[in-house]
């Protein structure tokens, strides 16, 4: 039987060394969240700079576009498909 800390882990083999990933969604939701301010940072900086304000424009609405991901990521962690085993109940 697995238990479900297992199962939310993630390991990746680097060589010799191993990468351990353990509530990977936590992971990426705090991932998505740091891309999420590096946006916005960047956006704002380049607004001091109006040669630069269409970019910037642009950093907002894709920082704003992945505020859209946060509850995805939520709601994914949460509801998972898992594959049953067939039995001789099923036709």
């Amino acid at each position: 039987m697995k238990n479900s800390e297992s199962e939310d882990q993630l390991t990746l083999r680097i060589g010799q060394e191993r990468l351990v990933i353990q509530r990977r969604y936590e992971v990426i939701s705090i991932a998505n969240d740091f891309v999420i301010a590096l946006w916005f940072l960047v956006g704002s900086i380049l607004f001091l700079f109006p040669q630069f304000e269409h970019a910037a424009i642009w950093l907002f609405i894709l920082g704003s576009f992945q505020f859209l991901i946060r509850p995805s990521i939520r709601l994914v962690r949460h509801i998972h498909l898992r594959k049953e085993p067939r039995d001789g109940w099923d036709c």
